[in-house]
């Protein structure tokens, strides 16, 4: 088989251990996603490609292979849309997965000018990327100095649910589902440490939700952020395609069996067409 990496970071530790794993038997080539037309796409396409990159270069690069009949895990139709934290929102909140009610204000300092708070609550950009605006906000006067650093900025917003100041990373690579716990950027101290989290451990139908996400999401490799409310009730904040997926045993193993299944797939589609035509 032929497996394409759709990443600036072929060295990434998932995509590095996962590389390892398949190249004794199979092709593996990394593709940076650059300008089409920049440069030229390597023939014959790959049985397979692994979206590991959200860039507009990276997302146009993605459709493009799908249009010419190759399956990119995740689509970039399903990474494209939990870039958009309200379309996010919207399809979760249709499919009845208990996500964080949203609102979207089309500007930070627009929304600030008349905004008043009487509980906190957590504000974020729309669009997911690095180095976007996370923050919990108590009182106006936190509002308004954020609307002065992002003033134009679109954003959503949350209602801060109280917990333990931990959030539940859970992921998922097809069917295979890790956990861990991180404490919240949101917690007093800030951004800390992941600690492991067997998923035995897990309150009861949380795996099964993550699973449900994936089919809601369309989605093969991803994560979704969950923080319990109290007596293992769960709260969906965020769901992401194609993480790190760092440092859990056993999740190179499923990505390079998902790749290789999904491969097979269509390499069996292909011969069914042959075979028609």
């Amino acid at each position: 088989m032929r497996i394409g990496l759709i990443t600036p970071e072929p060295g990434h530790p998932l995509l590095a251990a996962t590389t390892a794993l398949l190249a004794p038997d199979h092709a593996v080539e990394a593709l940076d996603p650059v300008p089409l037309g920049d440069a030229p796409l390597p023939l014959p396409l790959a049985d397979v490609y692994l979206l590991k990159s959200r860039t507009p270069h990276a997302l146009d690069l993605a459709r493009y292979l799908e249009r010419h009949g190759a399956p990119v895990v995740n689509s970039a139709a399903a990474t494209a849309l939990c870039q958009d934290r309200t379309r996010m929102a919207e399809l979760a909140l249709r499919a009845a997965l208990p996500f964080a009610a949203t609102r979207t204000h089309a500007s930070l300092s627009g929304w600030a000018a008349s905004a008043r708070l009487d509980a906190p609550v957590v504000v974020k950009s729309r669009l997911s990327r690095r180095g976007d605006l996370v923050g919990r906000v108590d009182d106006t006067a936190r509002l308004r100095e954020l609307a002065r650093e992002w003033p134009h900025e679109p954003v959503v917003v949350q209602e801060y649910a109280p917990n333990s100041g931990w959030d539940h990373k859970l992921w998922a690579i097809g069917d295979q589902v890790f956990s861990a716990l991180r404490r919240s950027e949101l917690s007093p101290g800030g951004r800390g440490p992941t600690r492991p989290l067997p998923l035995a451990e897990l309150p009861s139908g949380w795996a099964s939700l993550v699973r449900e996400v994936g089919a809601v999401f369309a989605l093969d490799v991803y994560g979704v952020d969950i923080i319990d409310t109290g007596g293992g009730t769960p709260l969906i904040v965020d769901v992401n395609a194609f993480p790190g997926i760092r440092g859990q045993a056993g999740a190179p193993e499923a990505l390079a069996a998902l790749a290789l299944r999904r491969a097979a797939e269509r390499c069996e589609e292909r011969a069914e067409e042959r075979a028609e035509g």
